[in-house]
């Protein structure tokens, strides 16, 4: 059978669909169109699309497709859309493969020559990322991290050496300890952001730096999956004296102690409050 992407052979499609992130209302008219139209729909988790079909009446049937069973389902789905029928591909949220199973699927589509469509939507990396204020391009994203282990050390120093903005998945419970060690790795002035239940109605995107992140979140329970985006290596030391004297000259700090000044300028930028008290005391 010809592999070609470019000449697809005759059969059923496969629909790459992105469903919501939290907000049921974020789905697109397409990604509605294409779940009721479909022969089938795989989904990481029935429950959890079931309610999203149920919400916007859609009878589609479903079958599970996850990463206990993506290598023994992948035939059976792979032989339903060479009969001609198309299937859409879902995760439990967001824009399947990102983390999230159905690789060895599309792989599979794709060397047996089965036309593979997407449908855009919600993604909680895009969304984080713009909202984050931390530089758009370049980014990597790394899915979830190494929970333990030499593994997990070698990541985070790789990741925390890169110039681009790094972007990764972390659990709630395990939040706390990731930004302990990143400040031991590249220490708590270095800017990062949380966000976390994005599109809920506890959404929180929170940009600081690594310590006062640390300071945060220690002071409240911590609910939600989180997407972590660590600033490019070189954000550390881009911030010129300049830079920080135009912040220091902000209006809105001119009544408060030069010690408050300086923390407050530091947190700003993402540097030391050494650094700032310094430059202040040297343009006296």
């Amino acid at each position: 059978m010809n592999s070609d992407s470019s000449q697809p052979a005759a059969g059923g499609q496969l629909f790459i669909v992105a469903t919501p992130i939290g907000n049921l209302a974020d789905i697109t008219f397409r990604a509605i169109e294409t779940l009721k139209r479909v022969h089938l729909i795989a989904a990481e988790d029935t429950r959890t699309t079931g309610k999203l079909l149920q919400h916007y009446g859609i009878k589609t049937p479903m079958i599970a497709l996850h990463e206990h069973n993506e290598a023994s389902m992948a035939g059976r789905i792979l032989s339903i859309l060479q009969d001609g029928e198309d299937v859409a591909l879902v995760s439990d949220a967001g824009t399947p493969l990102m983390s999230d199973p159905g690789y060895h699927l599309v792989a599979a589509a794709r060397r047996n020559g089965l036309r593979i469509v997407p449908v855009p939507g919600p993604s909680s990396i895009t969304a984080a990322l713009c909202a984050s204020a931390l530089p758009p391009q370049p980014f990597r994203f790394h899915g979830f991290l190494p929970r333990s282990g030499r593994s997990r050390w070698l990541t985070l120093q790789k990741l925390t050496e890169d110039t681009a903005t790094q972007i990764f998945f972390e659990s709630p419970h395990r939040l706390l300890n990731t930004l302990h060690d990143l400040a031991k790795i590249c220490g708590q002035e270095r800017l990062a952001c949380v966000a976390r239940e994005l599109t809920k109605l506890h959404e929180e995107i929170i940009t600081l730096p690594i310590g006062r992140l640390i300071q945060h979140f220690e002071n409240q329970p911590i609910r939600g999956e989180c997407v972590v985006l660590l600033a490019p290596a070189s954000e550390t030391v881009e911030v010129d004296d300049e830079t920080i004297m135009a912040h220091l000259n902000d209006a809105s700090l001119r009544q408060l102690p030069a010690s408050a000044k300086a923390r407050e300028v530091a947190a700003r930028l993402g540097i030391s409050k050494r650094r700032v008290y310094a430059l202040m005391h040297r343009r006296e």
